[in-house]
C-alpha cells in the first residue's frame, strides 16, 4: 500500500501539517516543528508553511 500525504485532523497544533509531514516519515511532529520553527525564523519557513497548508489535502 501506498503513503500519502496528508494533513491530520488529530493532534494538530495549526493546520496539521507538520503532524502530517511527521506521520509520513514517521518521525516525532514536534521534531518538525522545531526544524520549522527555525526555518521560520528566516522568513521563508512562514510562506512556506501557508503554502504546505493549502497544497496538502486533510486527512480523510
Amino acid at each position: 500500500m501506498e503513503k500519502k500525504l496528508y494533513r491530520v485532523r488529530e493532534g494538530k497544533v495549526l493546520a496539521g501539517v507538520c503532524g502530517g509531514i511527521g506521520a509520513y516519515f514517521n518521525v516525532d511532529p514536534t521534531l518538525i516543528r522545531v526544524a520549522w520553527a527555525l526555518l521560520a525564523a528566516t522568513g521563508s519557513g512562514v510562506l512556506a508553511y501557508l503554502i504546505c497548508a493549502l497544497v496538502i489535502p486533510q486527512e480523510p
